[in-house]
């Protein structure tokens, strides 16, 4: 703890010796937005606290409140999880003490067999609990991943996204929709093969990739973001959005999970069609003619009305993250460098939010569903998650690098 804490200690220095200059530097990046966090989460949990509840702040509403969700909701593992995050980043044994008590809190999500987003929830949260402070969480990664599994339809050889009979999704006509999204669950499923050497998850999250491989991405590698199966046969009914502008646009968030999760795939299997398929999406996406100049991607790269459209800053901070390990296996000096880029875009005011506003959230602008009319140009958790992610990665990657140059 105390190596770690005066590591985040120079980091400040850093920070403040550099503040002179009119250029801030690419190391200054992470130790400033460190100290930005740990200035707004500080504020946001302690508002929880003070309050005498278990509060799992989502977004904001229109008048400017925050919205707490409940233990099932699909995001309410990316606060908790933000909490690691920001105990990995600063060594603040503070952190530490909330991350565990709003992990626990969510001990139900494991028997969530309603729910494909239980990898989100279970992962976010206990999986950093255990990588990050030694947390004995195995016995609820591994009841996560069996509940997960239960969506597993065989013959479709995919994880069912949704129910196919409640609500807006029986009105699609839907039998065993898979969304992109859905990608970015395989990861609880590899870790439960890796605790406990039953490669029962392995395969599903193996035959889910490649199924979506094979049927979710179009000649161009965007991706549809809902493939419907019949869950007899197989076969693929149709392909639409929910979320996107169109049938046949791209999502930005949809293409955003796409190259995440096919990294985190090849992390685990080392099958060298899977960051082919990483590589082919950052082509995709950073040759976009609708690609603005920062990299922070307008909702849909088709969306009617380019450039008057929203842009995402969720999209923008996943796939930072996604690319600091994607650089990690590919030695093209592309990956990383964009992800830089990205990452110095959201730290500018843009897109970082001043400390006490914003529902002490770090970042804006992003959108949940423009379709749903949901969620419009507000903050979102999981942008947080995946920029404090992208920052933790940053920082190990370039302390790896100095330490072979030295070396």
């Amino acid at each position: 703890m105390k190596g770690s804490f005066l590591t985040f200690m120079g980091m400040i220095v850093l920070m403040m010796t550099g503040c002179t200059s009119k250029n801030t530097t690419v190391g200054d990046i992470v130790a400033d937005n460190i100290t930005n966090a740990v200035s707004q989460y500080s504020l946001m949990t302690d508002q929880i606290e003070k309050s005498g509840h278990i509060l799992n702040p989502r977004t904001l509403d229109k008048n400017g409140e925050v919205v707490y969700v409940p233990y099932d909701d699909w995001t309410s593992g990316f606060f908790p999880g933000s909490l690691w995050y920001m105990y990995q980043l600063t060594g603040d044994d503070k952190w530490e003490k909330l991350a565990e008590k709003y992990t626990e809190a969510l001990d139900s999500v494991q028997y969530l067999t309603w729910h494909h987003d239980v990898g989100f929830m279970a992962g976010c949260s206990y999986l950093n609990g255990m990588r990050f402070a030694d947390k004995d969480y195995r016995s609820v990664i591994m009841q996560s991943a069996q509940s997960l599994s239960t969506r597993f339809r065989p013959n479709a050889g995919v994880i069912q996204s949704w129910d196919a009979d409640k609500g807006w999704q029986a009105e699609r006509g839907w039998k065993c929709p898979v969304i992109i999204d859905n990608m970015m669950n395989l990861e609880l499923l590899f870790e439960a093969t890796r605790l406990s050497g039953d490669s029962t998850y392995y395969n599903i999250a193996v035959s889910h990739a490649d199924r979506t491989l094979k049927n979710h991405f179009r000649a161009d590698y965007s991706s549809y973001h809902v493939v419907d199966y019949d869950p007899e046969t197989g076969m693929v009914r149709g392909k639409q959005t929910a979320q996107g502008y169109a049938d046949e646009s791209a999502w930005a968030r949809g293409q955003a999970w796409a190259i995440y999760g096919y990294t985190v795939c090849y992390r685990y299997t080392r099958k060298p069609e899977y960051w082919e398929q990483a590589s082919n999406i950052y082509d995709f996406i950073f040759t976009n003619k609708n690609m603005p100049s920062d990299l922070i991607p307008f909702w849909d790269y088709d969306a009617l009305n380019i450039p008057n459209e929203p842009r995402d800053v969720s999209a923008a901070a996943i796939t930072a993250s996604a690319l600091y390990e994607l650089s990690t296996y590919l030695p093209n000096p592309k990956y990383k460098k964009t992800a830089d880029k990205i990452l110095a875009a959201l730290t500018t005011s843009a897109y970082r939010a001043k400390v006490g506003e914003n529902g002490h959230f770090i970042l804006m602008h992003s959108v949940g569903s423009i379709p749903h009319e949901a969620e419009i140009d507000v903050p979102l958790n999981y942008a947080d998650y995946y920029f404090l992610e992208a920052l933790n990665r940053k920082r190990d990657l370039e302390k790896n690098t100095n330490s072979e140059t030295v070396n």
